[in-house]
């Protein structure tokens, strides 16, 4: 579905929509007048299509150079009484904290969402925390919807409470729901929602220790006003099961849609009182007392940390309420998602039925893996391959967030150790100085900006011995290709200002800085061994454009490689550059053109073997 289609469609219209989208249309129902984010999957199509939109007048949408700033930026503007979405995966969501705490504490007039995508299952994530428990820990409202529909309307209700309250809300998703797609009908776009009226009032805006001694009871106030207000919504469904049932099941979030298929797949659906909590913080007492009180016995399925289980337990014990909860078990951990087959078994377990389910599908054995790999034509690969030429095995290799964490793998080689985004430079320094070994950092262009200068100022203030490689591919290439504040001019257009990334490095200490061609393989290695004859903070930046951003502004590659000699050169490039271009033809070496993007890396790496094809 295009984006620009969100920004029509009246009262009763249904469309199919990404839950992301869904998001996106609840946000634009509500009024909102601010979006800011750091890009982050599975998030990234929200801000992507408020981007792509362009908004009409409608609201301001900015790409911040890290979750933190994103966050701040939102903040600043609902407290000028914008209603304010800011968007994030859930490790950036650590990055934000620092200001999402204080936000709390203060409260914010014209209402601010926090979408929060977290990824269980780790799809493309260094963790899968369950950011439930930033709900729980800043007090924060928590919405969780398990449809696209309820996507769309929860987004909406969370404007309406952030507003009511003065107080931040969590929009919190899963990669399922981010990613799933469904039927949603549409609620009419308002006219221009207007801003809450600012006032000056540092006794509550200013959290000194003494006003923030006094917020904290507000906090505590607003989070008892937003229980009522989920005790009597429409967010939390429970329906009956037979006269004499005295079972009942409680979910949230995407093990919702689970139990609705067990359910149905088993025939069960009168076995068990059902509860679905649409929110899961602050917990709906009342309601979820009476529902107890029906019950003998009770299943909480959730994914990822057991906090709604945790939470009922307590319920019951300060109730009095003699009933046995279960919830997380061997098959049903805290690691990883659930599945329909999962919950099924589980379900079947509970009510002491036979389970219909049979042993899930294996895989086929000969089927080969396909492991995530640097693409055809990627500048990180070049100089991976540089570097490696270079330094070997001498050097410890510091990595950070990004797609060229996936140099890792054989025979690139080119990840020890990663701590967090924009650890490479800080981390690096601290093992360089520990161990005394040489160290070789990698960043990229978007995670510079994001947290890399901070570490570079500490690493030229305090002295470190480290080489830091920025791989420049002129976008934020793993998230979707958003712009940075290194893009160039042309790209980013009237909306951003480029930022010359070179002149940084400089002006934050570092004097030994050289800036080269990623694809220009003497050039690189020359400014490689320079660098490593030196010591102290040195900087490399390496320019070359992502291949896959570049067939997205629709530039054909003019010239393939072919190779023309067999022989040993040719099996050596196989095995240290290892472009996916690359096959086997029986015991040959040869170049799949549909493959090859023309950055004659190889060729350089081994001229006696490849030529050039014009395309």
């Amino acid at each position: 579905m295009s984006g620009t289609s969100l920004l029509d469609g009246a009262k009763g219209e249904r469309r199919l929509l990404l839950g992301n989208e869904a998001i996106v249309r609840g946000a634009l129902e509500a009024g909102v007048h601010v979006i800011a984010c750091y890009p982050g999957t599975p998030s990234s199509e929200v801000p992507d299509t408020f981007y792509r939109m362009g908004g009409e007048g409608r609201y301001r949408m900015e790409y911040s150079v890290n979750e933190k700033v994103a966050f701040e930026i939102a903040a600043g503007a609902a407290l000028a009484g914008a209603m304010s979405l800011v968007t994030m995966k859930h490790v950036g969501v650590n990055v934000a904290a620092d200001p999402l705490f204080t936000a709390a504490c203060i409260g914010l007039p014209g209402g601010l969402v926090l979408l929060s995508a977290d990824d269980p299952g780790c799809h493309s994530s260094q963790n899968e925390q369950d950011n439930r428990n930033y709900a729980r820990f800043a007090s924060l409202p928590c919405f969780e919807p398990a449809t696209a529909q309820e996507a769309k309307d929860m987004t909406r209700a969370a404007f309406s409470i952030a507003r009511e309250l003065q107080q931040p809300v969590m929009l919190r998703t899963t990669t399922r729901i981010s990613h799933m797609r469904g039927p949603v009908e549409f609620d009419d776009l308002p006219r221009a929602v207007p801003l809450v009226e600012f006032y000056r009032d540092p006794d509550r805006f200013v959290p000194v220790p003494a006003v923030a001694r006094k917020r904290h009871l507000a906090l505590a106030a607003g989070m008892e006003k937003a229980r009522r207000f989920v005790e009597g919504g429409r967010f939390i469904l429970t329906r009956a099961g037979a006269p004499q049932c005295r079972a009942g099941i409680m979910a949230s979030g995407m093990a919702r849609n689970y139990l609705a298929d067990a359910l149905a797949a088993g025939g069960w659906n009168d076995c068990a009182h059902i509860a679905e909590l649409g929110v899961t913080w602050p917990l709906p007492v009342d309601a979820l007392g009476d529902f107890l009180a029906r019950c003998d016995q009770v299943l909480v399925l959730e994914e990822g940390a057991p906090l709604l289980e945790q939470s009922v337990r307590s319920l019951v014990q300060r109730r009095g309420l003699a009933l046995r909860v279960e919830g997380k078990d061997d098959g049903l951990t805290e690691q990883g998602e659930y599945s329909t087959t999962l919950v099924m078994r589980r379900v079947a377990s509970f009510l002491g039925r036979p389970c219909p389910a049979g042993p899930p599908r294996a895989v086929e054995p000969d089927l080969p893996g396909r492991a995530p790999n640097l693409c055809p034509g990627c500048s990180h690969r070049a100089v991976y391959y540089a570097v490696r030429r270079v330094y070997g095995d001498e050097a410890v290799y510091a990595s950070d967030i990004g797609c060229y964490t996936l140099g890792l793998a054989p025979p690139l080689r080119m990840a020890d150790f990663l701590v967090c985004m924009g650890s490479s430079v800080s981390a690096g320094s601290g093992f360089a100085w520990a161990s005394g070994m040489p160290v070789v950092a990698f960043i990229g262009d978007s995670t510079f900006f994001h947290s890399g200068m901070t570490g570079l100022a500490n690493a030229v203030f305090n002295r470190h011995n480290l080489l830091l490689v920025v791989l420049d591919n002129g976008t934020t290439a793993m998230t979707g290709h958003q712009p940075n504040p290194g893009m160039e001019q042309a790209a980013l257009g009237e909306r951003a200002l480029h930022l010359d990334m070179e002149s940084i490095v400089r002006g934050l200490g570092v004097t030994e800085c050289a800036r080269v061609r990623a694809f220009n393989l003497k050039t690189l290695m020359k400014a490689l061994r320079d660098m490593k004859a030196r010591s102290g903070v040195r900087v490399l930046i390496a320019e070359g454009s992502c291949a896959l951003y570049a067939r997205r502004l629709k530039k054909k590659p003019s010239r393939a490689a072919v190779v023309i000699r067999q022989g040993e050169g040719a099996q050596r490039c196989l095995k240290e550059l290892a472009c996916p271009a690359f096959y086997r033809r029986g015991e040959e070496l040869a170049v799949d053109p549909t493959l090859c993007t023309g950055c004659m890396v190889c060729l350089q790496a081994a001229p006696e073997t490849f030529g050039i094809r014009e395309r």
